[in-house]
């Protein structure tokens, strides 16, 4: 079990602590090669893997972003992501401007060093750090000869790859390509939420629905329509469900605010306030108004259907 750690000065004694430093968004497979790396250079030298991630996410205190980040992955996904990857410590890092201005030689030495006493840092060769992202591979190496760590570089390739992958996952999760987004991700796109009350029309015409609040704006929603999905209960119980879901504004019903609605198949308990986890296997079809509720039935119906017969060949 990956232990996550959130308070610098509580940090254990890492044992020959081989770490790296990412966001790791989506923890895709590009990621993987890097998480592969980190695990086999661990076990060369009996060591513990540690990857030292920020939040929240840079973009949002430096740079000319405007604090706009869609990402794959929030904070707690991307735990159980590292989690089951078999990484052995998960820092996060709370990012702030006051740790952005620190000076590279002291982001070396009284954060790296102080912290971490690593024994190999696995890095790519364009990673920068400190005020003005002045610190780069090559003085970490040079800290590394005096403070006593070595610094492995991280192949261009793979790093191009990365940052390829992950606008291709972002770019197809908006334009209903769920077969691309999962296929480069290794598994397929989930997100955590919440069970709220919706209007409960649903109900009305058999196809009753969980609306799902996400807790975080960042969290990237793929483009609205339809999708066969499953669902996963997180509390109180660890169970699983096929089902649909919509995502858009209804346009039959009201078409003003953008919803998240799931209609999880046999199914008919009270889950308000419960969280849980929709994973999404195929697109189905995209948003379109009907003439009524009956022609909208009708309609739910076919896609049900065809959801059923999509996640029973996946």
């Amino acid at each position: 079990m990956m232990q996550v750690h959130r308070d610098l000065a509580q940090l254990p004694e890492f044992k020959n602590a081989v770490i790296t430093i990412g966001t790791f968004d989506g923890v895709h497979k590009g990621h993987q090669q890097i998480i592969n790396q980190l695990k086999n250079t661990a076990a060369a030298i009996g060591g513990e893997t540690v990857i030292i991630t920020f939040h929240p996410h840079p973009r949002k205190i430096v740079g000319s972003y405007g604090g706009n980040v869609a990402l794959l992955n929030t904070l707690d996904e991307k735990n159980i992501l590292l989690n089951q990857a078999g990484i052995n410590h998960l820092v996060v890092v709370p990012f702030t401007a006051a740790f952005a201005n620190q000076s590279a030689e002291a982001y070396c030495k009284d954060f790296i060093y102080k912290y971490f006493k690593p024994s190999k840092i696995i890095i790519g060769y364009d990673h920068r750090f400190g005020k003005n992202r002045s610190g780069d591979y090559h003085l970490l190496e040079k800290m590394g000869a005096t403070l006593g760590f070595d610094v492995i570089e991280i192949n261009a390739q793979i790093l191009n790859e990365i940052t390829v992958s992950s606008t291709k996952v972002r770019q197809a999760l908006l334009e209903h390509d769920i077969a691309t987004a999962n296929q480069l991700l290794g598994y397929p796109y989930f997100f955590e939420g919440t069970v709220v009350k919706g209007n409960q029309l649903g109900r009305t015409i058999g196809f009753p629905t969980a609306n799902i609040a996400i807790a975080t704006e960042e969290k990237l929603v793929p483009a609205n329509g339809v999708y066969a999905v499953t669902v996963h209960s997180v509390q109180p119980t660890n169970r699983s469900f096929k089902g649909m879901m919509n995502i858009g504004i209804r346009p039959t019903i009201d078409g003003k605010a953008r919803v998240i609605e799931v209609n999880i198949f046999d199914f008919n308990e009270d889950i308000y306030g419960t969280t849980i986890q929709v994973h999404i296997h195929t697109y189905i079809r995209g948003e379109v108004k009907f003439s009524g509720l009956d022609a909208l039935k009708n309609q739910l119906k076919e896609d049900a259907a065809k959801a059923k017969a999509l996640l029973a060949n996946s």
